[in-house]
């Protein structure tokens, strides 16, 4: 029996990019038994009651979909200040739209050269969410980023890419909560890349403070 709600946000309908079909189940799988993830486009349970339920919210939202509106980001915002926990996928952070939930996110998302090989460091070996994580090779978008100024956050993993080390995962505390941002997942075959499965799970268990 799983002890607490997830909810994971994707997008199944008029999907440009990245279709939530088949990775949703992957997330499904990655965080049973602890969680019981309910994976949907429906943005209109982006709400107090409904967050007010979940020990974690799963972001791997498209940047086709339309901007959240301000309940919806003001919703979120307070769940994660309040103590809630988010694991950002990806493209899930096409949540940036909405500012607040950029500076929440600590980096905005810029562009990304051609999908390559991408050769994963760990600079956060001690780290929780990535104990038992090992340098690895993984074939996905490589994604820039500007960091939040004035905004610290822990560097789980790194990639080399046009003369500069690139993140490609981070977290931090926002308020009494945790966020999590994991740069990998742009589509179903990387989510069999095992040392990222551990990533997505272990980075929802510490998300959560289960970890």
């Amino acid at each position: 029996m799983s002890s607490f709600k997830a909810l994971a946000f994707g997008s199944y309908t008029e999907v440009k990019y990245h279709p939530f079909a088949g990775v949703d189940r992957e997330i499904e799988q990655l965080l049973d038994p602890e969680f019981q993830v309910v994976s949907t486009e429906d943005y209109g349970l982006m709400n107090k009651e409904q967050l007010s339920d979940c020990r974690l919210v799963v972001s791997y939202t498209e940047f086709s979909d339309e901007k959240l509106s301000a309940a919806q980001s003001g919703a979120l915002l307070s769940y994660v200040a309040g103590g809630g926990g988010l694991l950002v996928v990806h493209n899930g952070i096409s949540l940036q739209r909405n500012q607040e939930l950029g500076a929440m996110l600590g980096a905005h998302f810029t562009h990304h050269p051609d999908y390559t090989a991408l050769h994963m460091t760990i600079p956060a070996r001690e780290h929780p969410i990535m104990q038992g994580i090992n340098d690895f090779v993984i074939e996905d978008e490589p994604y820039y980023f500007e960091q939040q100024p004035h905004f610290e956050s822990t560097i789980l993993a790194e990639y080399p890419h046009g003369g500069a080390m690139r993140q490609a995962a981070w977290c931090h505390e926002f308020g009494q909560g945790r966020v999590v941002y994991l740069m990998p997942g742009h589509h179903l075959p990387s989510f069999s890349v095992e040392p990222f499965r551990r990533m997505i799970r272990r980075g929802g268990l510490w998300a959560a403070g289960l970890l």
